[in-house]
């Protein structure tokens, strides 16, 4: 993945940690922590979360378990090299996460029962996708009567007549996790807009009888927030996203559904059937959808 000051530096370090059971037993040299924390202070991500995103990962590989205590604030501030009130925010990051619990007088542990944070796995079939978004209730939608029709690439399909924008925040516990910027044919939205204004398009894509897909594909980039995405979904300015263009086209060879959704990255999880056993064998073209 290409990534950008924060993803150089401590996605290095993160990775490094993680694997260090594997890299044991060979002779790799350890990379240098001071030369580390050195590209840290080029980005423009505050400090104490790039600390935060290392500690997290020693908690998420398992270096550090589940009820262990683990470094003190000292060894912390030594370690990293950094500011006592830099780690401490740090600390305080993934106690809001109820990653980490403090005990008076005996130091700061590990949680005993964790949430999974990649709790979101991203789809990489219909089937899968519109399963994913059965329970989903987007917040925030806002309706653009005629808005600018999409830029469309070879095998895109071709434009229709017009075009509505439905843009919307998707969230889960009542943190926002998403955020979409979706162009929907006209034709589309209006054989229901009541229902395409309260659930995600897809789904109500997919309950139709009267719509039937030719193709539907996504492309997925590692991007960063950018000022308006990181207020938006209350994640710092350059956290790490998944972007993902999706196009539907339907049978008429229109591009019915061009879709731009950014999810923030430490939510999101992939995983792919390297040998095609859970790929569906039903075939979209001349399925009704």
């Amino acid at each position: 993945m290409s990534c950008q000051n924060l993803r150089g530096s401590l996605f290095l370090l993160a990775k490094a940690q993680k694997f260090g059971s594997f890299l044991g037993t060979l002779s790799f040299e350890k990379p240098d922590l001071s030369k580390l924390l050195k590209a840290y202070n080029r980005s423009r991500v505050p400090l104490y979360i790039q600390v935060a995103s290392v500690l997290r990962q020693r908690i998420d590989s398992g270096q550090w378990s589940r009820g262990e205590k683990i470094s003190t604030l000292e060894e912390l501030e030594s370690e990293f090299q950094v500011a006592r009130v830099t780690v401490r925010q740090a600390v305080d990051v993934l106690r809001e996460e109820g990653l980490l619990r403090a005990l008076q007088g005996r130091g700061t542990f590990v949680a005993k029962k964790t949430q999974d944070r990649h709790w979101l796995k991203l789809a990489v079939n219909w089937t899968s996708l519109v399963n994913s978004l059965k329970d989903n209730v987007p917040r925030s939608i806002r309706l653009e009567e005629n808005c600018t029709p999409p830029v469309l690439q070879p095998g895109d399909g071709e434009l229709a007549d017009g075009y509505v924008g439905l843009h919307s925040l998707q969230y889960r516990n009542n943190e926002p996790y998403s955020v979409v910027a979706l162009c929907l044919a006209r034709r589309i939205y209006e054989l229901d807009p009541r229902q395409f204004m309260r659930a995600a398009a897809l789904s109500t894509i997919d309950s139709r009888d009267d719509i039937t897909l030719r193709d539907a594909h996504q492309t997925l980039l590692i991007g960063s927030a950018s000022p308006e995405i990181a207020d938006l979904m209350k994640i710092p300015l350059g956290a790490p996203t998944v972007e993902s263009h999706l196009v539907i086209v339907d049978d008429t060879g229109e591009a019915i559904y061009v879709g731009d959704i950014i999810y923030r990255a430490d939510c999101i999880k992939l995983q792919v059937d390297l040998l095609g056993s859970g790929v569906q064998t039903a075939k979209l073209n001349g399925r009704k959808k």
